[in-house]
């Protein structure tokens, strides 16, 4: 059995080899890069992406990537293109290439079939002099240095750089087509991700359940607007009838006020904190709960443009739709 040094320097010698792989891969990226950037944002249909074995795998990665960064893509296997799947690649599409080597039989068989239908062809591999480097319009040189595995066989070093890379095509035309976080949603609209990027404070209001009493509201109505209303609070609102916020009673200033045995008489207004924490019903449930993160409370009151009172988003509501967990 191994020891746990030797285990840890295994660990950190695999990462450091990989992460100095893509550091130089970085350092190297020039006009080659852009170029490439440049076909695929200039073409009319998807980016696919083909290679065998391993670089097939990264390669369906990249595929997931790109699609939910607003370049649409397709994974060809190498093997099943020259097998029929050759059809589902349709003009305008440009074809990437995953192959360490450039030698893979099953790349070098589909290549000039590509170049026979004008489909343009990017190669990402190691050696630019490799056969599919020369006949492909494009290169990128990716995984020339050896494996991190210890007897250099294993891809992973490789691997890693090509998957790298993938990541950066694909970053780079989602910057360039200004593909922003609401498109990101529209792409990602289940799971908590998707209820991140697209749940809004509105959509978590609950309208028969909006306690509120007025400045000169007595403890009783107070009392009875917290019950109803199961927030722990109730706001403050003016009574000229547009519902605007003056504050907030929580049931902690309540429990304060009872424990001093002075609270007859009590109005609303000798109870309520002013100004308190609101937010747009617009906005993402997301901004509630980082607001609510950063004042230490438990609720929010919710208005609309016309900054009148339209309910309220308790902690426990952005943990039941999965914002916060």
């Amino acid at each position: 059995m191994h020891s746990r040094d030797k285990i840890l320097e295994r660990a950190k010698l695999t990462l450091k080899l990989e992460g100095d792989s893509i550091h130089k891969l970085a350092e190297g990226l020039g006009d080659d890069f852009f170029q490439v950037i440049t076909l695929i944002l200039n073409s009319s249909g998807r980016v696919v992406i083909t290679g065998v074995g391993k670089s097939a795998d990264v390669g369906r990665k990249i595929v997931a990537t790109l699609n939910s960064t607003g370049s649409p893509a397709l994974f060809v296997h190498s093997g099943d293109a020259v097998h029929g799947d050759l059809g589902g690649i349709q003009r305008g599409d440009v074809v990437v290439c995953l192959s360490k080597s450039g030698r893979s039989a099953e790349d070098l068989a589909l290549a000039p079939l590509l170049n026979a239908a004008n489909h343009p062809l990017v190669a990402v591999t190691g050696s630019k002099d490799s056969p599919l480097a020369r006949l492909s319009q494009n290169v990128l040189i990716a995984g020339v240095d050896p494996e991190a595995c210890p007897y250099d066989l294993a891809p992973t070093t490789s691997t890693a750089v090509q998957m790298a890379l993938g990541d950066a095509i694909a970053l780079c035309l989602m910057e360039a087509k200004g593909f922003g976080a609401e498109d990101f949603a529209k792409n990602h609209p289940g799971g908590t991700l998707g209820k991140k990027l697209l749940t809004r404070v509105e959509d978590l209001i609950d309208s028969g359940r909006t306690p509120s009493v007025y400045a000169n509201s007595s403890l009783q109505e107070i009392l009875l607007s917290m019950t109803a209303g199961r927030y722990g609070a109730t706001a403050v609102i003016s009574n000229d009838g547009k519902k605007h916020i003056k504050g907030i009673i929580t049931d902690g200033d309540l429990r304060r006020a009872l424990e001093t045995g002075k609270t007859e008489g009590f109005i609303a207004s000798d109870l309520m904190t002013s100004n308190p924490l609101r937010i747009n019903s617009a906005l993402l449930a997301s901004k509630a709960a980082s607001l609510m993160n950063e004042r230490g409370v438990s609720q929010i009151l919710v208005v609309d443009d016309n900054l009148s009172y339209v309910g309220v988003v308790h902690l426990h509501d952005l943990i039941r739709e999965g914002i916060v967990n």
